[in-house]
């Protein structure tokens, strides 16, 4: 069985290979893991500040922070005694061809969802969440969408390959039940007749608590199959600088991992973090704050599934 890696006396800056300092598999198809981790360093449907292909590996480098702890506050739980993960590095396409990088994702991850695997994507810009969707649809059907930004990416006007239009083209493409899906911390404009999703933007978010958050994620997800996706210019530019579109007025990233924590107990399929752009990082806070995310994914994920501990 492949379980997370032991945890072995390295500093915090040697062999930051995979993610958490999990085992690098490139043929993670054939692995017994529950959970696969895949970088998608891609960041040409950019609108604004390129450098989104770098985050996958600032993310990898920041987890060494996270990888040392057994048991992950406020959970009372060891993820490495009930998930078993690896890391099958960065996905691998033809640089500058963004049709080819486009089907690759949707062919790796339908691979994945076919062989049973739960996939952790790391962007990359947000526009990897759109094949990934065309893969997961392929295995659940129409899902929820948990959409944390401030920016509903749901824009008409954009190009076939655009980080702003993966929200329209979806529900389109019938993947996602806008009326079952949430979008968290919206905070530019965008036409709000017709729109579908239902929105708690950031100024609401920040005035009301996480748990209450929670509680309307839930009634509007009911037992759906779910797909999370995070893009890190939701959080206020205090708590991720390094992204390409900052916007402020986002939430702390305290109230992010609460409301995290809070879907535990929903019918969690896909998770991703997008919207790392290291260039524009200060001491790796915005990559710390997306690995950390993704520790709190698999930790609801573990529970909603019933991998860990009663």
């Amino acid at each position: 069985m492949t379980t997370f890696a032991q945890k072995p006396d390295y500093s915090l800056y040697s062999n930051a290979f995979g993610y958490l300092r999990q085992p690098l598999n490139f043929e993670p198809q054939t692995s017994d893991a529950d959970v696969v981790v895949i970088g998608l360093p891609f960041d040409m449907a950019t609108t604004g500040r390129s450098g989104g292909r770098m985050g996958p590996g600032a993310i990898r480098q920041a987890s060494v922070n996270l990888a040392w702890e057994e048991t992950r506050w406020p959970w009372n739980f060891k993820l490495s005694e009930c998930l078993s993960m690896v890391d099958a590095g960065d996905l691998v396409f033809d640089c500058g061809d963004q049709a080819d990088f486009t089907s690759r994702v949707e062919n790796f991850a339908t691979s994945m969802l076919e062989s049973g695997k739960t996939l952790l994507s790391f962007g990359g810009d947000h526009f990897v969440t759109l094949p990934l969707l065309r893969a997961h649809h392929k295995q659940y059907g129409k899902m929820a969408l948990l959409h944390f930004d401030a920016h509903t990416d749901t824009y008409s006007q954009g190009s076939k390959y655009d980080h702003g239009t993966m929200f329209y083209h979806a529900p389109k493409e019938g993947l996602i039940d806008v009326e079952h899906s949430i979008q968290i911390g919206i905070r530019t404009e965008y036409e709000q007749q017709g729109h579908g999703f239902k929105v708690i933007d950031a100024a609401t978010a920040n005035d009301i608590s996480a748990q209450e958050i929670v509680e309307q994620i839930k009634q509007r997800v009911g037992d759906m199959p779910l797909y999370v996706t995070f893009d890190i210019d939701c959080l206020d530019p205090a708590f991720a600088p390094g992204t390409g579109t900052p916007v402020c007025g986002g939430i702390t990233s305290d109230k992010a991992m609460k409301i995290i924590r809070g879907l535990k107990g929903l019918n969690i399929v896909g998770m991703d973090v997008v919207e790392v752009a290291p260039a524009y990082d200060n001491s790796e806070v915005t990559a710390l704050a997306a690995a950390t995310l993704g520790l709190e994914m698999l930790h609801a994920w573990a529970v909603s599934h019933n991998k860990a501990p009663k």
